[in-house]
């Protein structure tokens, strides 16, 4: 039985499954918190909504693809528990890791967007009209 090959697969299954599951959250409970972003813009919203998952999609899975060579190779079951707890380990940090940047970027938006407005800015070296 070649236990490199088993945990590998194991590993890809569980941690785009994983990237899939997240994912599909921070879309479906993220679109109020965009919506009251957004003011409103239900379109606009939905909008920055998907290209986040495409975009959060992207960066996870390509994680896991790359590190997916890395560690231990595994020679026993033993090993290939403790090779993939750790895999899966790290890919449960980089998605909390995403989730996290996410909230804090739509939390600043959020901010950004009930804030009162301020006059516009002057262009440089304009003077206040007298």
């Amino acid at each position: 039985m070649n236990w490199l090959i088993i945990t590998y697969v194991v590993y890809l299954l569980i941690s785009i499954a994983l990237t899939i599951w997240v994912a599909r959250t921070l879309h479906r409970n993220g679109r109020i918190f965009l919506v009251d972003s957004f003011l409103g813009n239900e379109q606009l919203a939905d909008s920055v909504n998907h290209l986040l998952v495409v975009g959060f999609y992207l960066i996870n899975i390509g994680y896991v693809a790359l590190a997916l060579k890395y560690g231990a190779a595994a020679a026993n079951a033993q090993e290939a528990l403790e090779t993939l707890s750790t895999k899966i380990g790290l890919v449960l940090l980089v998605l909390g890791g995403m989730h996290f940047f996410n909230l804090a970027v739509f939390a600043r938006m959020r901010k950004r967007a009930l804030s009162p407005k301020s006059p516009p800015a002057l262009p440089h070296g304009a003077a206040l009209p007298r």
